[in-house]
């Protein structure tokens, strides 16, 4: 299939990976094929080794606009909502287990599922063009699974806001409410966003690994138990190879090198 038909384009170079949605004409929608195929690169990614990184970017004038309101019209049962839904859940959960920092590249407009999407990632790069939306009260669909990593991000009044008018906020305001990093003139995106992951392949793999995973794990916690949960998480860290390496490298005023 040549790349024109792939709904979901794959690169490899250099340690960083990059998933491209390559719907343009429906505007990157969530089909249930697209979001398969996501799951399914997601599972490949995880087991190889020399992956350090993954950006998830687009094709086309929309970022992503969320689940595909046509498929969505198109069933009407039960059965294949869950089904969709589930796998939505699933690839987003996917996406905060893997190992390795997922950096967003937002060029564009994210609604709904898309503006979940760019919540869910690690880090999310934006252009000045770039809007965002949890607009499914429009349209008497209310954005409950989007709220999940909304409301993970930022403050409730501004995710209430948003849930509740639908309204698009552009770039500037999403990096005021904390959705997203940075926003960058539209065409310095791409050179920024390989800027920030080549930054990410000169640390210790192991070390972000185990950091990301405790970082979400920390989340779903008291205040107390987190405490005692990261100190457990520093303890064992400062014990192995790159911890010690890298504190000898920094006293010693060399670059450290890492065994990953």
């Amino acid at each position: 299939m040549d790349e024109e038909n792939k709904i979901l384009l794959q690169n490899e170079f250099d340690g960083i990976y990059t998933l491209t949605l390559n719907r343009p004409r429906a505007h990157n929608a969530l089909s249930y094929d697209l979001l398969l195929e996501i799951s399914n690169a997601l599972n490949t990614i995880k087991k190889n080794k020399r992956i350090k990184v993954l950006i998830i970017d687009a094709n086309g004038p929309s970022f992503c606009s969320g689940h595909d309101l046509k498929e969505i019209n198109s069933k009407n049962d039960k059965e294949s909502y869950e089904k969709l839904f589930s796998l939505c859940s699933s690839v987003m959960l996917s996406i905060i287990k893997l190992d390795i920092p997922v950096i967003a590249s937002v060029h564009s407009t994210a609604t709904a599922a898309g503006c979940q999407l760019v919540a869910t990632c690690d880090l999310a790069i934006a252009s000045d063009k770039a809007r965002f939306a949890t607009p499914g009260v429009n349209i008497g669909l209310f954005c409950s699974t989007p709220m999940v990593a909304l409301s993970r991000n930022i403050s409730k009044k501004h995710s209430m806001e948003m849930l509740l008018t639908g309204d698009l906020i552009d770039a500037l305001t999403a990096k005021e409410y904390g959705l997203i990093n940075r926003v960058v003139p539209f065409r310095d995106l791409n050179d920024t966003v390989l800027e920030i992951a080549k930054k990410i392949l000169k640390k210790s793999s192991k070390t972000i690994a185990t950091g990301k995973k405790a970082f979400y794990e920390q989340l779903e916690l008291g205040v107390s138990e987190a405490y005692k949960f990261t100190s457990e998480i520093m303890t064992n860290n400062m014990t192995e190879y790159n911890a010690q390496e890298g504190v000898d490298a920094f006293l010693q005023k060399r670059s450290p090198v890492w065994k990953d």
